[in-house]
């Protein structure tokens, strides 16, 4: 599932494509992706602006002239692409905006959603009500943001006896990290991923939050992390992968002491680690 990097980049593509300006038509191709998809989403679409783009946590909104957010959530194998000329829709294209050129320059463009597995989602709704949307409200602050520190880790963790690595997943303590990114930072923050969560305090705490940011801001540069299913909506991969330290290389020499990374599964999901680096 695309990850905070994944997420701020597609936004950061989608920014040029749609910020000022207008629908010219919509297209949805089915009723329901994950959920059930908004009555009438390409007629309250149609004609209207698009004033700013803007993320949180795995979401991508994007704010409308009428008060009104579009919200996208890629899933699982969701990806958008970026098109000069009017595409032929296959299968899994199951929404698309056609954009009018920005300031009466350039031409006019595609933006269409790519889901194989429907896991994704979109929703609009009122801007007044987004902090109170069942998907965002709750949500933890933003690991690139001023509120995000050692301190506030050492805070949310404190009593909590489960893992650390399990609670970096945990969307209301934290915005935006899965397992690629945890597992990244447990490393160069030298933690073992079995470690109590509650077991983080001082000096480590601020390693871990100092990793994240690094880790995040690294991988949003080189345009995420593409393992199977992101692209960048311009069709380019994310270059991450080949900056990954433990993830996914499971037997492979860990990148500072050569010993070989090793695996365990934590609630279901697959984390990696170097047993001698983060001992």
């Amino acid at each position: 599932m695309p990850e905070l990097p994944e997420v701020e980049t597609v936004k950061l593509a989608l920014m040029p494509a749609l910020q000022g300006r207008a629908v010219l038509s919509a297209f949805v191709g089915r009723k329901d992706l994950r959920w059930p998809l908004p009555e009438n989403l390409a007629e309250r679409l149609t004609g209207r602006q698009f004033t700013r783009l803007a993320r949180r946590g795995k979401y991508v909104m994007m704010m409308l002239d009428n008060g009104e957010v579009l919200l996208l959530h890629l899933g699982m194998s969701g990806s958008i692409r970026i098109h000069k000329d009017k595409p032929t829709l296959g299968k899994h294209d199951h929404f698309m905006l056609e954009m009018a050129p920005a300031d009466d320059q350039g031409g006019v463009s595609y933006v269409v959603l790519n889901d194989p597995r429907r896991f994704g989602w979109i929703d609009l709704f009122a801007e007044s009500v987004m902090a109170e949307h069942k998907l965002l409200a709750g949500m933890g602050p933003e690991p690139l943001g001023n509120e995000f520190s050692g301190a506030h880790l050492q805070a949310v963790f404190k009593g909590r006896t489960g893992s650390v690595k399990n609670a970096l997943l945990n969307q209301q303590l934290v915005a935006g990290i899965g397992n690629i990114y945890a597992s990244e930072a447990l490393f160069y923050a030298r933690i073992s991923p079995r470690r109590k969560a509650g077991a983080i305090r001082g000096q480590r705490a601020a390693r871990l939050a100092n990793s994240i940011v690094t880790v995040l801001r690294a991988a949003i540069e080189d345009g995420g992390t593409s393992l199977r299913d992101h692209v960048q909506p311009g069709g380019e991969i994310g270059y991450f992968v080949q900056r990954l330290a433990v993830y996914g290389r499971a037997g492979k020499p860990c990148p500072v002491c050569a010993t070989p990374i090793k695996t365990l599964i934590q609630s279901g999901r697959s984390s990696f680690y170097c047993s001698r680096c983060q001992g």
